[in-house]
């Protein structure tokens, strides 16, 4: 699952990064240490240009709303509720099919949140009986320090009760692809754990390496089965985590000091 991320890259430091061509400076965000569903987002893709006759896909750094909206859908309501999209069940889902074959993009990040339970509610969590409830929050990001380049989906809304013109005529969202979270020791781990990503949540967003960027952002590539070969997940031993203050449990916080690394879980919460 990805539930919550941090995006504090300056769009000058995304556009090196991802060889970016085009980009708007009045599309500039500002630094994000919470970033939640239905929020304005970063997320590249190579696409032709608005109105331009050159169809050639330029890569861009554009803004997107976060919680995908189906093209054909009548309101944009669900959105809030497609923030993830399974890679093991994205190429036959209705609402991700369109957009896995022709709109993939990515969501870069400082790296995500999430929330550790008990085993047993975590185990009841997969099996779909039960949502878990928040406590410990960790911070997961490349042991590197590069940037997490999440795959993700775009997708294009048309809200028929508005005139071409009008500005919210149009709504471009997304969606970021989950898979199964790895059950292989973490590069680096709290000293009392948890000590593989599985042990914090059993799903986590798929971090597509550098060497796998352009072919999944390449629109040319259409074939599902070609395209599912680029959702095996990364290698093992990339990732870190570290508990966060629980403040970020609150989407109204929002700083820096949400990364900061606390020295063990905080008081009343239990891995």
């Amino acid at each position: 699952m990805c539930g919550r991320y941090a995006s504090s890259r300056r769009p000058e430091d995304l556009a090196g990064i991802f060889e970016i061509e085009k980009w708007e400076p009045e599309e500039t965000l500002e630094p994000d240490y919470n970033v939640a569903p239905t929020k304005e987002v970063y997320a590249v893709l190579d696409r032709p240009l608005r109105d331009s006759d050159d169809r050639r896909p330029v890569r861009q750094l554009r803004r997107l709303k976060w919680g995908l909206v189906p093209s054909w859908a009548k309101t944009p309501e669900g959105g809030a509720r497609m923030i993830n999209a399974r890679a093991e069940t994205v190429h036959e889902k209705p609402a991700y099919r369109r957009a896995f074959a022709a709109r993939r993009c990515i969501l870069p990040a400082d790296g995500y949140y999430e929330w550790v339970t008990g085993k047993s509610e975590r185990d009841l969590e997969v099996e779909g009986r039960k949502k878990r409830p928040r406590k410990q929050p960790y911070f997961v990001l490349p042991a590197d320090g590069s940037v997490f380049a999440m795959a993700g989906l775009y997708e294009f809304w048309r809200d028929g009760t508005l005139p071409d013109e009008h500005p919210q005529a149009w709504w471009t969202t997304c969606s970021v692809i989950t898979t199964e979270a790895e059950t292989t020791p973490l590069a680096v781990a709290p000293a009392d754990g948890p000590f593989v990503l599985s042990d914090i949540h059993p799903r986590m967003p798929l971090m597509l390496t550098e060497d796998r960027w352009d072919a999944w952002l390449d629109p040319a590539r259409t074939d599902p089965d070609d395209l599912r070969g680029l959702l095996a997940p990364p290698p093992p031993g990339l990732m870190r985590a570290y508990p966060v203050s629980t403040a970020v449990s609150n989407v109204r916080n929002n700083g820096a000091d949400l990364l900061t690394e606390l020295s063990g879980p905080e008081e009343g919460t239990l891995f």
